[in-house]
């Protein structure tokens, strides 16, 4: 995408720990003292990025925001660096993610904004439907605690499987009571599952890595959640303390105009929808 700097995990890794050995207890971009530089924001590629980059193109000028965008393949270092002052925000994640990452990594990342929901859906290269699944299929789902607990409740809510009562966003697959087609699980890195599609019977894939395999939620998923009373909006985060940068602010105005809803119902036609 033009003007977006993409980093591999590795990379940004190996940058992170640059980061922390050469300027541990210095400002960095993220500070909220210093809000004269353009606003760097982490996101995932699909939707979270393309979204940024329309903002950045279309509306930031002239709305007097520098806007730089740069792009995460996974889930863990847009918090860190956003922790750490890599970067000033982030734009990927929901409430339920956000809040067990802060308490397991000891983070300090809070929200500012919801922009949209990514429908979490069940897919499948060998079954039409979910009710054809097989006695003994394999089903892939996010190995990561909340994911998981989120696809678990999505087949929960489709009479695949029941959990046990109270069980929350960290369901596990031993917290399944009842399993009518003796489902077996496959539990993998979230950005895996849609390329474990043609290794097992179905798997159950975040929005945006299903928008990213070139699947779509609102038409290919085989169960696909509701976006009624759903608390898994994405929206923009920052570091605590910085929700008040008011380059932090006119980006969150702009994510949440008319312009961008427009965008999004035009560009992802359903499967990705604005919170808004």
């Amino acid at each position: 995408m033009r003007n977006t700097v993409k980093l591999t995990t590795a990379a940004l890794a190996a940058g992170a720990l640059t980061f922390g050995l050469s300027a541990c207890g210095s400002s960095g971009s993220g500070s909220a003292s210093d809000t004269s530089g353009p606003l760097v924001v982490a996101a995932s590629p699909t939707p979270h990025a393309e979204i940024l980059n329309y903002v950045k193109e279309n509306l930031a000028k002239k709305a007097g925001l520098d806007l730089e965008v740069k792009e995460f393949t996974d889930y863990v270092t847009p918090n860190t660096a956003t922790e750490d002052g890599s970067v000033d925000a982030n734009y990927f994640q929901n409430q339920p993610y956000l809040d067990d990452f802060n308490k397991k990594r000891g983070t300090h990342i809070a929200p500012v904004v919801t922009v949209h929901l990514e429908p979490l859906g069940l897919y499948s290269h060998k079954v039409k439907s979910a009710d054809a699944l097989k006695s003994g299929a394999t089903i892939a789902v996010p190995n990561d605690s909340v994911n998981e607990a989120r696809a678990l409740k999505l087949l929960a809510a489709n009479g695949l499987i029941t959990l046990k009562d109270g069980v929350g966003n960290e369901a596990t697959p031993s917290d399944i009571t009842k399993n009518p087609k003796n489902l077996k699980f496959k539990e993998l890195e979230a950005a895996q599952t849609p390329r474990s599609l043609d290794d097992v019977d179905a798997a159950v894939v975040n929005g945006n890595y299903a928008i990213e395999a070139d699947l779509k939620p609102a038409k290919d998923a085989l169960v696909l959640e509701s976006a009624k009373n759903n608390p898994y909006g994405n929206f923009l985060a920052v570091k605590e303390g910085n929700q008040d940068d008011p380059r932090v602010k006119k980006l969150a105005e702009l994510l949440t105009s008319p312009e961008v809803k427009k965008f999004i119902q035009d560009k992802y036609a359903g499967s990705v929808i604005a919170s808004f």
